[in-house]
């Protein structure tokens, strides 16, 4: 997959992998995702532009190495303007999921912002002009039931709109994924999430600073656990998607609720009612069947990193031999 020149490593075939291990690496990258979450909303005192700045400052530490170890010249791009869409994209996502999950039951948060596979074939459809199938029509009308049993539309939304802004990250996240399949036709993975570090770290770095203060023990903890886990589920997915095809191993992303839910049920006590597990169970199915019978651009996992589109033709291509 990691080459020096512009061009990707063809795919491996998908025989060639372990897709038993791979969907044992996203479960467990998604459970960091999970866990990532869970400390952002712990850390509800510390300033959402200083969690999203350590976030990515330290996954780009952490990633440096190997980002740029063959030299700086990996890091050479000509399609600087698209990255740095990509990135702006991902960062106003991974804010307004920040900021929701400190407001609202962590379950429901992490579902709504990571809802992005439903915004996908319509971000296709008005940008690529890629038709959406009748079987995603359905599964998008399934899941924005879902959505809206979620948000539950009623006055209290006008007053405390904080679910509509968890889905607002989904619609950002699903540009910054469509974005991220159209460099990886020309970039390699090392140099869209050098750029993508970077481009947050530098972006997030006034805000930060702006609004300083000291953080506690406590919370300095929250910000490297938040930074590790962020670099440990993006590292987990990437060995994933090199043991299996994005069509096996995409429904295991939805594994992210059950451990959000699990925790949010464990620390905050958080008790979804019956309309809300109706929703999850709603967006749950009609993003898994969006990313089943959507186009290339819908292969990725939902988040803010995305996967690369020339393992998605790939596989499609397999798949459908």
């Amino acid at each position: 997959m990691i080459r020096r020149h512009a061009q990707p490593q063809p795919a491996t075939p998908a025989h060639a992998g372990n897709a038993t291990l791979g969907g044992f690496l996203i479960v467990v990258a998604f459970l960091a995702i999970a866990i990532m979450s869970a400390l952002g909303k712990a850390a509800e005192r510390v300033p959402t532009g200083t969690i999203v700045f350590f976030q990515n400052f330290i996954s780009l530490v952490l990633f440096l190495p190997w980002l740029l170890r063959r030299g700086a010249a990996d890091a050479k791009t000509s399609r600087t303007g698209l990255h740095l869409l990509r990135a702006l994209a991902g960062l106003l996502s991974q804010v307004l999921m920040f900021v929701a999950v400190k407001k609202m039951p962590l379950m429901d948060a992490v579902l709504l912002a990571n809802s992005a596979p439903l915004f996908i074939p319509l971000i296709t459809w008005a940008w690529l002009g890629e038709k959406i199938g009748g079987v995603v029509q359905v599964s998008l009308m399934v899941g924005f039931v879902g959505v809206v049993l979620i948000l539950k539309p009623t006055a209290a939304l006008v007053s405390n709109p904080i679910a509509l802004v968890a889905t607002s990250a989904a619609v950002f996240s699903a540009f910054a994924l469509v974005t991220v399949n159209r460099l990886s036709t020309t970039e390699p993975t090392e140099r869209i999430l050098f750029y993508y570090f970077l481009i947050s770290s530098l972006a997030t770095l006034p805000f930060a600073i702006a609004e300083w203060r000291t953080p506690t023990g406590l919370e300095w903890m929250y910000l490297a656990g938040i930074g590790v886990f962020m670099a440990v589920g993006q590292l987990l997915i990437i060995l994933a998607y090199r043991q299996a095809s994005a069509g096996r191993i995409a429904p295991f992303n939805y594994s992210v609720v059950v451990f959000s839910g699990l925790i949010g049920w464990l620390v905050w006590k958080n008790t979804p009612d019956l309309l809300s597990l109706a929703g999850v169970i709603l967006v749950t199915l009609g993003g898994i069947l969006s990313t089943t019978f959507g186009g290339v651009n819908s292969r990725g996992h939902f988040g803010w990193i995305g996967h690369w589109n020339h393992r998605f033709h790939s596989s499609r291509t397999q798949e459908a031999a």
